[in-house]
């Protein structure tokens, strides 16, 4: 960021560039309280870059892949009481953009804070995008360093076609960037950094019967 600063600062209008910023970010700003005003709970749409993005339904293994994992990380979080999940429908309110993300997760400290009638969350500590044709782009570009920006200290990418989880971390709480992400597969098992003690074969997120045995492992 301070390059850009910098970059900027070194051309002669630097003030009119400035200007013209502000200027565009005051109405970018109207633009997100008309989306605001817009959206409802049965729309996936997210404010993306002064733009609204609008999601198509998801198809089936992108909706299992959702239903198991979020299954696992939500009795684990609740048995150990470690904080809240939520899938789908949580609007996640950064400092430009607002995301829906196919999970999230907030420790105990930030899910104190909320409210029941509450409909814009802050970052949490644990996305999960699940990959589309239409949204891998925007998962591994903007949303990623957008996550990384705003202090969320792990984010998985996950493949349902290829059956694999990429896993980005912030290694440092001042890092603004995440480094190369570990790739797991079937047949491996995958550790949280932000969900303490949560462990996984890989395979229980892409096959019933191996998710209801990792869940019988967490329940016992």
């Amino acid at each position: 960021m301070n390059a850009i600063i910098d970059k900027i600062l070194q051309h002669p209008s630097a003030v009119q560039v400035l200007e013209q910023l502000s200027a565009k970010i005051k109405a970018e700003h109207s633009r997100r309280l008309e989306f605001y005003a817009w959206v409802d709970e049965y729309t996936k749409a997210e404010f993306i870059n002064g733009e609204i993005i609008i999601h198509s339904p998801a198809k089936k293994k992108h909706l299992n892949v959702t239903k198991l994992l979020s299954r696992l990380i939500s009795y684990y979080s609740d048995i150990n009481n470690l904080g809240e999940t939520f899938y789908e429908k949580a609007m996640i309110a950064l400092t430009r953009n607002d995301y829906e993300p196919d999970i999230v997760f907030f420790k105990n400290e930030k899910a104190a804070q909320f409210t029941e009638n509450q409909v814009l969350f802050p970052a949490p500590d644990f996305v999960v995008e699940i990959l589309s044709k239409k949204t891998s782009k925007i998962d591994r570009t903007i949303k990623k360093a957008d996550y990384a920006a705003h202090g969320i200290q792990e984010y998985w990418i996950i493949d349902p076609e290829r059956q694999f989880i990429e896993q980005y971390l912030l290694l440092q709480p001042t890092d603004t960037e995440y480094f190369e992400p570990y790739k797991y597969f079937i047949g491996e098992e995958i550790s949280s950094k932000a969900i303490n003690g949560f462990n996984i074969p890989v395979v229980a997120i892409f096959d019933a019967k191996a998710n209801v045995e990792a869940l019988q492992k967490i329940i016992l």
